[in-house]
Parts: C-alpha cells; structure tokens; sequence
C-alpha cells in the first residue's frame, strides 16, 4: 500500500479507535455517578451510541478531512468540530423525535465532549507518525522559482502536515535549470510539465513567479489530478479566503475571491469576549493559590515588591497595565548594562531578541521557573477578565521593543486587543526574532477568527507544559 492509501485508512482507524474510547469514558463516568440516577444504562442503549457514533466519520469524509492534504490545523479544527456538534446535534434529536428515548442522554453527553478533543489528538498523533515514516503527502511540481516559489517550497518543507512535498521547480529563466533551491531541483522550462503529470499529483503555480503570457494558457494545459494557483496577492488574509463565481450564470467565468475582514464582525468580537470570560474566570480561580504559593518564593529569594508592573499599549494605542509575578531582581537594568559591558558578544543578541539565554537579571530557582513555564503571566488573568487583554493576541510589548518596529505594523497591533498568549508564543518564543514576531503577529491579526484562538490556547497548553524555546 503506498503512501496516498496509507494516509487515509490510517486517519480513520484512529478516528474509530478515539470516538469508541470516547464512548467508554462517556459509559464509565455515566455509572459512576449512577448513585445520582436510578435509570441504568443497557446494552441496547450502548450499542445504539456506539453505532450512531459513528456516523462522524462519514461526516469527517464529506468535509475533505481524510486524509486532510493542504488542510491547515486551524481549517482542520473548524471542520471537526462542526461536525462533531451537527453529529451529536443530529443524534439527540433522532432520539427525541423518533426514537423516544433510545439513546442514554448522561453517556451521550459524556462521549461527546471527549469526542470533542481526543479524535483530534489521535489524528495529530497518527499524522506525526506518517510523516516521520514517509506515509504522508503527496508529491507535487512548482511552476515558478522565483522569492514567492522558493518562500513556499520552504513552507512545505518546514509544516509536512500540509502534506504537499515539492519534487521539483520548472522555470523558463535558463540561469535558474540544473540548480537546487531550498533543496528542491530545478528540472527546466514550464514545457516540461507533461513529463511530471506521472510523478506528481499535484501541480502549483506561482502566477507572481511568472509573465502574464507564461501564465495566460498554462491553466488549461496542465493534465494533474491537482492545480493550486498562487495569487500575486501578498500581504492579504489568507486563511479565510473563498471563491466565489460573479458570473451570474450567463457565462463568462468571472472569478472572485471574497477576503473576510473577521476583525470588522461585531459578534466576532462579542463571541472572542465571551471565549476569554468563560476560559478566564475558572483558570483565574485556580491560580490563586499558585500565586500565592509563587509569591511567598519571592519574598525569600529577593527583596521587593512580588509583582512587576509595567505599562505598555493596548487596543487603539491605549496605554494598559500589564502584571506579572516578579522574575527579577530589583536592580535588573543596573546588571543588565553591567552583563552587557562585560560580554559585549551577547549586545547583539539582545538587540536582535530583547532576551538572553543566560540573564543575568532572572531570579534563581523560582524566577527561572516562573519564566520557564510562564506562570508569571498568571496575574493577566485578571486583566482579561477586566477586558484590557485577551486570552489569545499580540503580546503588549514594551515600548523599547516597539520602536524597532514600522509606524505601519505598530498601528496594526493597535487593532486587537493584546493577548495572554499569542501565535508567536506557541510557534517560535524565545528563539523569534523581531522579523519572526513581526510576521506572525500580522498573520495573526488579518486572519483572525475563533477558530485560531482556540488552535493557539492548544497549543499554548503544550508548549506551557514542555516549556518549549522559553528562557
């Protein structure tokens, strides 16, 4: 079985395999708490959940998801969990409406929120998997080996989850034949296209790569079982883009592509505040005694106040304050200069970064725990509660740090409220640049939606938990 077969027959099994375990804990925890209930639970009513369950497979076929190529995370969550609702939805009122109290409604609920999470963990796990032993993705040419081939060639390399591998670049520039960028061969012209519709199954064009007249025919010429077309249209909103046919129905074949200004949607905005109060206020409560715990380590370790404040900016270019549990010492800008002077190798760093891997500043032990797992950000969750941050946004930066960046990309910060957590948090921390935090922070902003909020706090639970790239 080669690769293109493997990937979705693996995919499914893991979806059975976690939506059946799902069921198992939904059972489990329904007879645990039978000392609430005197109805129990039969084998009929099991066997009905578990069938009817798996219709979210089927579901999962129709929206593409198996095996999911060119499916970002943040796509493949919207999809699961629509469709995990409209399943669940579906079987509440089957069972209300015609079967009349079929199915047992405390392990349908069960079952349906870890169905919610643990079939996206086996798919993740299952896809990580494939790709380290070969099994993922398919093969694909790069019409076009100029900047915008060559940045996607190195995307493609860099997330194998996409499940797109470049074999080869073609090119009509003869300077650029015979050569390898970003590892990938450069085999020739655009002609040679035919010679790869065996060997590939999916073919990109790179129309910002290419003359309007290379461009204008290769369209209806190119015989792959996928086209991708690259628009010349950098900078724009990317993850919610749609096509759209303007031609009315009369012919013509005009195509248009509707960009969503998610951040211009009033309920958008009203259903991200409701995300961070629902979220916020249990984590709130829970980190209490943490802070508190963290707070008495302060007091030994150093003298001064236990929380830092600093003012920084916020939605609008307001000016907000942001709290943290102390890390450093009370002195840290007089040994920060005096790090510097002494180790001038690492000013660079600094200014590349404004982060050291060995900072002189940080408090030993709790400090370095604290920055580590980023409990110091705990004491936020009372700004976001207050509504002056969010859980998920661009960090609010310090003002020494904003002014190594453009008036254009600090008045685009200014458009979202500041988060706990952000894109750049979860994908590069520590080891970002200012180039890197720029350029997530805008992806970040002009695709905005619900949906990447929840992938971000995902991922930023993982990444807590490991305390990866944080120093």
């Amino acid at each position: 079985m080669d690769a293109h077969n493997w990937a979705p027959m693996a995919i499914i099994a893991a979806d059975v395999v976690a939506l059946e375990v799902s069921l198992g804990i939904g059972l489990a925890l329904r007879r645990a708490l039978s000392n609430w209930f005197t109805a129990t639970v039969g084998l009929e009513q099991y066997l009905a959940v578990a069938i009817g369950i798996l219709l979210l497979p089927l579901v999962h076929y129709q929206l593409g998801l198996y095996p999911g190529y060119m499916l970002g995370p943040v796509e493949r969550l919207r999809r699961r969990t629509l469709a995990t609702l409209a399943v669940f939805g579906g079987l509440v009122a089957w069972d209300n409406l015609v079967a009349r109290g079929v199915l047992s409604r405390g392990v349908l609920l069960g079952t349906f929120v870890f169905a919610l999470v643990l079939p996206s963990l086996a798919e993740t796990a299952t896809r990580m998997a494939l790709v380290r032993h070969g099994r993922w993705g398919i093969s694909a040419v790069v019409l076009g080996a100029g900047e915008t081939g060559q940045l996607l060639a190195r995307t493609l390399r860099d997330t194998p989850q996409l499940g797109l591998k470049p074999i080869a670049f073609l090119d009509n520039r003869p300077e650029a034949w015979n050569t390898r960028l970003e590892d990938v061969p450069v085999a020739g012209p655009l002609g040679l296209a035919v010679d790869f519709e065996t060997r590939a199954e999916a073919a990109i064009v790179v129309l910002s790569d290419l003359r309007n007249d290379e461009a204008s025919g290769l369209l209806y010429e190119l015989n792959f079982p996928r086209v991708i077309v690259i628009p010349d249209l950098a900078g724009i909103a990317s993850l919610w883009v749609s096509a759209r046919d303007l031609s009315g129905g009369a012919g013509g074949g005009c195509l248009g592509l509707e960009i969503k200004k998610n951040l211009l949607v009033r309920h958008n905005h009203v259903l991200k505040r409701m995300m961070d109060q629902s979220v916020a206020l249990p984590l709130f409560l829970v980190s209490i005694p943490i802070i508190a715990i963290a707070a008495i380590w302060i007091k030994f370790a150093s003298r001064g106040p236990v929380f830092y404040r600093q003012i920084r900016e916020g939605l609008g270019g307001q000016r907000v304050a942001v709290w943290k549990l102390r890390t450093m010492y009370a002195d840290a800008g007089r040994l920060l200069d005096q790090w510097l002077d002494r180790y001038p190798e690492d000013r660079a760093h600094w200014l590349r970064y404004f982060k050291l891997r060995h900072d002189p500043r940080v408090l030993p032990g709790i400090g370095k725990l604290l920055r580590r797992t980023s409990l110091d950000e705990l004491p936020q969750l009372w700004s976001v509660l207050r509504g002056e941050m969010s859980l998920v946004g661009p960090r609010p930066l310090p003002d020494y740090h904003l002014e190594q960046f453009s008036n254009e990309f600090r008045t685009l910060r200014t458009r979202v409220v500041p988060g706990l957590t952000g894109l750049w948090q979860v994908s590069a921390r520590s080891e970002g640049d200012l180039k890197v935090l720029e350029s997530l922070d805008t992806y970040y902003i002009r695709n905005w939606s619900p949906w990447l909020d929840l992938y971000i706090l995902a991922r930023t639970v993982k990444v807590v938990l490991l305390g990866d790239g944080a120093y």
